[in-house]
């Protein structure tokens, strides 16, 4: 499947430096960043990205890579477009992981400078020394800030190349071992472009940046969204449903990024119904699927469509998209932004191309897409074959070219012979009224190979236990797909990123099933 025809990226910059500075010129009053109390112009914006990215060059930055750890705030993104400006490859990192994380990543990407939050100093500082890495910068209250050059009007010059490496974004592994995903500066830029074609955005949107601007989605509908449209990008250090309501009104947000964690925490809290959501037209959902039954509840609230995307941090991140202006499909991530071409193939040999309505793996090609993992050569050949860059994710094509996740590849389980998407098991037991999240694993069976297990968390004040809710499932699912247990629990665990954390639900199935079995 292609992108459609008569589907047109806007501007393509030369990379997302030259979108900074091309918004630096034309909006240079403009307000670009909202941190708190703090608020810089494009203009402001931009010098003080130059002077931060001359200090980078100073340090030997140019042609090596400059690692972040910084949570949401305007020293994560000057430091961002800084290494970019400075002709280095940015590598950001989550600050909500472990010390053992973060040093396996470091010592793979082998940085020449990292900046990090003060108040993570003590416990990265080793970290580095061990590393070897031969710069440390410590920003953030009580340190360096780095708007220091707000005032001096320093302009972007020497900027980067298309063919340049930008980013390298780790992702999760299957052997436990994160992995750098390479992205060039033409990659990223024109994959924003691409996104745009899709969801069109207004002069001088306000976006609320809920999501971690160290996570490939919080850049592509955060960092890089606002600098493209000439938008005002609100920062918010963390997801505190408080704090996020009340900036929704305070900073008329007309543009709201979120997740499923992010949409049911926010209908869950006291506080919904009561704000006031009228400035926002559109809101984006990333990072997994979201049920159906949130998306219309969502809609007929807030009175903005939520507009589903698909995408990977291999694929720069964005495949597809609800269309703003077409045809929106609950259920479905859209249709491929420009450029792009999907095939849909066997999860067995991963070549034979299968029809519309047939489930497989979903294969990609185009200029969004990676060069590589760092230092990993075999998965590398795995996940980029023949042109193609292989997801890992099971999907299908409608008719209409429409997309639609059903699983992981590794996430389908095989029930009596009989294949099973947790997807589907999730959507059901969302749809019960008293279930606010759900997921579904697999664990081992003598029998039948494998059981799905399900665990629920329920709305505040709501009630049901498992029987009700397997009735439920039976009422509404082949015999094969229902749930062998229902485990319900107070909150579904979820990774830094707001995902929900199905390594650890798969851990204690496991453990649950060697304590039944001794």
């Amino acid at each position: 499947m292609q992108s459609p025809r008569d589907a047109e990226a806007g501007p393509v910059y030369t990379t997302v430096v030259h979108m900074l500075a091309h918004a630096a010129r034309g909006a240079a009053r403009v307000e670009a960043l909202v941190d708190g109390e703090r608020r810089l112009g494009y203009g402001e914006y931009a010098s003080c990205v130059a002077g931060f990215a001359r200090e980078l060059r100073q340090l030997g930055a140019r042609g090596e890579r400059i690692a972040t750890v910084l949570g949401n705030s305007i020293e994560a993104c000057i430091a961002a477009y800084g290494a970019l400006a400075a002709g280095a490859q940015h590598v950001p990192l989550n600050p909500l992981y472990a010390p053992r994380e973060l040093e396996l990543m470091l010592r793979d990407a082998a940085p020449r400078v990292l900046i990090v939050d003060a108040a993570l100093e003590a416990g990265l500082a080793p970290l580095a020394a061990a590393a070897g890495i031969a710069h440390l910068i410590v920003v953030g209250q009580g340190r360096r800030l780095l708007d220091a050059w707000r005032a001096d009007g320093i302009a972007l010059r020497d900027l980067p190349e298309p063919a340049d490496l930008a980013l390298l974004q780790y992702t999760g592994g299957t052997t436990g071992r994160p992995k750098g995903v390479n992205l060039t500066h033409g990659a990223i830029a024109t994959n924003v472009s691409q996104r745009e074609a899709l969801l069109p955005t207004r002069e001088a949107e306000r976006i609320l940046c809920v999501m971690p601007v160290s996570h490939a989605y919080g850049m592509a509908m955060g960092l890089f969204l606002a600098p493209y449209c000439g938008g005002t990008l609100v920062l918010l250090p963390r997801y505190v449903p408080d704090e996020v309501l009340s900036a929704v009104e305070r900073e008329r947000i007309s543009v709201f990024p979120g997740s499923p964690t992010v949409f049911t925490g926010l209908m869950a809290h006291p506080r919904f119904a009561g704000t006031d959501w009228g400035a926002v037209h559109t809101c984006y959902s990333g990072a997994s699927a979201l049920a159906q039954e949130t998306l219309r509840r969502w809609r007929d609230a807030v009175g903005a469509p939520v507009y589903e995307g698909y995408g990977q941090t291999e694929a720069g991140p964005v495949l597809s998209f609800n269309p703003m202006g077409g045809v929106v499909k609950p259920g479905s991530v859209g249709i491929l932004v420009p450029g792009t071409q999907i095939q849909i193939v066997d999860v067995d040999t991963g070549t034979r191309v299968l029809p519309c309505g047939e489930r497989g793996e979903i294969r990609a090609r185009g200029p969004q897409i990676m060069q590589g993992y760092r230092n990993l050569p075999q998965e590398t050949a795995q996940t980029l074959r023949d042109g193609w860059l292989y997801t890992g994710d099971i999907g299908e094509f409608d008719a209409d070219g429409y997309l639609y996740i059903r699983d992981r590849k590794k996430d389908m389980l095989i029930v009596g012979g009989y294949n099973v998407y947790p997807r589907e098991v999730e959507e059901v037991l969302v749809m019960h009224p008293a279930v606010l999240d759900a997921a579904v694993v697999g664990i081992r069976d003598q029998y039948r190979g494998e059981l799905p297990v399900a665990y629920v968390a329920l709305r505040s004040g709501a009630r049901a236990d498992g029987d009700e809710l397997l009735a439920h499932c039976r009422a509404n699912l082949a015999r094969f797909k229902v749930p062998a247990r229902i485990r319900i629990l107070d909150a579904l665990p979820k990774t830094s990123v707001a995902k929900t954390d199905k390594k650890t639900l798969r851990q204690w199935a496991a453990e649950a099933v060697s304590r039944s079995e001794s």
